[in-house]
């Protein structure tokens, strides 16, 4: 079968993607600072690490959207599929508009719950799309929840991109309509505060700020123009840093994604009001770059030092972490200065 220009598409995303992989990210956890204590009065079997989402997930990290949509792509599926049934922790699909305009593709994104037929996954599709869609994508997954991607500077920056974004009436279609619980995600650019409350007026109670510093899509889309005339969009977007402090003190349920590259990340993220934290270039990375053995022994790990970091602040679980003494940096302190944002 030829390959299509969606699906081709899709390879030259996993492509583009590790190629600009970053070890160290920009996605201001950096700016951050969790202040050491000397007396932590804590033991490793007392901390609870369960996010407070009612999801029933044991760990607060999920692997976030990646891929799918080609043979290829679907390889890594049954990979990443495998690796979070193994690690017990959640996953999200790439998204599945290429399957649902063709779908013999269909099984690039399968493979996610035939390698993993016991864990919580979340379909994955754009806002573009209406409820009938939206269905199709989940009832492919036999998902527990959905991702509804917002992506208008990654569509801008692609050749062949959509150009409308009259995204509103489809997500409170969505969340109204939908049967499982949806949360609505940034691709990597962030949000302000003016957006997070116009999602929770069309009813949404979970999202992930999907902040910029990790892939980057204006970069990737941008290397498959002829031209490369947006070079100058690379820096688009807030930080996952400066969006979780958009997130501060709105009544909705806030996931991280961008940028994560160590379990202080993790921690950092949910300092500043994460409930889990999502996990894509880094967890690609390793898989391409060391295999899948490699991978799952570097993330079990990976797990438990969120344990020994909880332990080393002197608090147990989530609720007592959003306590924890912490500083911003001068930037960071401006920036919330600046928006008028709630302190930490």
């Amino acid at each position: 079968m030829t390959q299509s220009q969606q699906s081709h598409r899709k390879d030259e995303h996993v492509f583009l993607a590790e190629k600009y992989f970053k070890a160290d990210a920009n996605a201001g956890f950096d700016q951050i600072r969790l202040l050491h204590r000397a007396l932590p009065e804590t033991a490793l079997a007392d901390v609870d690490l369960t996010p407070p989402l009612p999801f029933g997930w044991r760990w607060p990290i999920y692997i976030n959207a990646m891929t799918g949509g080609s043979p290829q792509t679907g390889k890594l599926n049954a990979q990443l599929g495998q690796l979070a049934n193994a690690l017990g922790v959640a996953i999200a699909s790439g998204s599945q508009s290429v399957a649902l305009h063709d779908p013999e593709l269909s099984s690039t994104f399968t493979t996610l719950r035939q390698h993993n037929p016991d864990g919580f996954i979340f379909a994955n599709i754009g806002a573009g799309h209406d409820v009938q869609a939206t269905m199709k994508a989940v009832t492919m997954l036999q998902a527990d929840a959905l991702e509804v991607h917002l992506n208008a500077a990654q569509e801008v920056i692609m050749p062949e991109g959509d150009r409308d974004f009259l995204w509103q009436k489809n997500i409170q279609a969505i969340v109204a309509g939908v049967s499982v619980p949806v949360v609505v995600k940034e691709v990597g650019n962030g949000f302000i505060r003016e957006d997070l409350q116009t999602l929770q007026q069309l009813g949404v109670r979970y999202v992930d700020v999907g902040g910029r510093g990790g892939t980057n899509f204006a970069i990737i889309e941008n290397a498959r123009r002829p031209q490369q005339d947006f070079g100058y969009m690379r820096d688009w977007g807030q930080t996952t840093a400066e969006s979780l402090l958009e997130a501060r003190g709105l009544p909705l349920a806030i996931l991280a994604t961008g940028g994560v590259r160590s379990p202080l990340d993790v921690v950092k993220a949910q300092r500043l009001g994460a409930q889990a934290v999502g996990i894509s270039g880094l967890v690609l990375h390793h898989l391409i770059q060391t295999g899948y053995s490699a991978t799952l022994a570097y993330f079990q790990k990976f797990l438990h030092q969120i344990r020994q970091l909880y332990a080393l602040l002197g608090v147990t679980n989530w609720h007592a972490l959003q306590t924890a003494p912490a500083l911003l940096s001068t930037e960071l302190e401006h920036y919330r200065r600046a928006r008028n944002l709630p302190m930490i």
